[in-house]
C-alpha cells in the first residue's frame, strides 16, 4: 500500500486525516511545518505528498519547489485560499492536484487514488476478499461468486468500510464519518437503509447486526442464509 505524507500545521486535521487514510489501509507519515516536511520526504520516500499552502515558516509553494528539484513525486495542494493566481502558481509548480478546504473526506479519498493510479509505477491491483465476496477497489466493483453485483458508490463504500475492519464491530456514527463525512449532520438511520439495501443486493447476508451497537462483518467462514 502507498505511503503518504500530509503536511499540515493545524492539529485537528492532521490528526483527521492521519486517522482517515490509515483506516482505509494506506501508511501515513505526518509534518506540521515545511522544514520537517522535506525531511520526512528525504527520510521516508512517500509515494505522495498532502500538502497544505500556508505553513509556518516554508509555505507549501516552496516545499513544492523543494520536493520538485528532486523528484516528480505527486503533490496533492491543500488549500483555504480560492484565489485562481494561487492554483495556476502551484500547476506552475506540477501540483498534480489542488483541494480547497473545508473538504468531503470521501472525495479526497477518490482524489488521492486517482492521483496514485496516474502516478505509480504498475501498481498491483488492490482488492478485499471475504468467502465468495470480492471488491475491486481501483476498478469499483463487486461481485459475488463471480458475479458482478452493482453497488451506488455509496454502498460500495459502505462495504469496503465494513471490510476492511472484519471482525470489528462499527458504530452508525462511525460508518456516517467514514463513508458520509465528518460533517454529515443528517438521520443515522441512513446507515440502517443502506445495510438493508446491501443486504438484498449481495444475497448472502455477510453483515451481522450487532444489536443495540452497530455492524460488523464477522471473521468466521460459516455461510449465513441466503435473505
Amino acid at each position: 500500500m502507498a505511503t503518504i505524507l500530509i503536511v499540515e500545521d493545524e492539529f485537528d486535521i492532521r490528526e483527521l486525516l492521519e486517522a482517515y487514510l490509515t483506516n482505509e489501509g494506506y501508511k501515513v507519515i505526518a509534518a506540521e511545518d515545511g522544514e520537517e516536511a522535506l525531511e520526512r520526504f528525504q527520510d521516508e520516500s512517500p509515494d505522495l505528498v498532502l500538502l497544505d499552502l500556508l505553513l509556518p515558516g516554508l509555505d507549501g509553494f516552496q516545499v513544492c519547489r523543494a520536493i520538485r528539484e528532486e523528484s516528480d513525486l505527486p503533490v496533492i495542494m491543500l488549500t483555504a485560499l480560492g484565489s485562481e493566481q494561487s492554483e495556476l502558481k502551484g500547476f506552475d509548480l506540477r501540483v498534480d492536484d489542488y483541494i480547497a478546504k473545508p473538504f468531503s473526506m470521501p472525495v479526497l479519498l477518490r482524489r488521492v487514488e486517482a492521483v496514485l493510479r496516474r502516478t505509480m509505477k504498475g501498481p498491483a491491483a488492490r482488492k478485499l476478499a471475504h468467502r465468495a465476496l470480492s471488491l475491486d477497489l481501483d476498478g469499483y466493483k463487486a461481485s459475488v461468486a463471480g458475479e458482478t453485483i452493482e453497488l451506488t458508490g455509496r454502498e460500495f463504500a459502505l462495504l469496503r468500510v465494513l471490510l476492511q475492519n472484519r471482525g470489528r464491530v462499527l458504530t452508525r456514527q462511525m460508518l456516517l464519518n467514514r463513508v458520509w463525512g465528518y460533517d454529515f449532520y443528517g438521520d443515522e438511520r441512513i446507515v440502517d437503509t443502506h445495510i438493508k439495501n446491501l443486504r438484498k443486493k449481495l444475497g448472502v447476508d455477510y453483515i451481522e447486526t450487532i444489536r443495540g451497537v452497530g455492524y460488523r462483518i464477522d471473521w468466521e467462514d460459516t455461510e449465513k442464509p441466503d435473505r
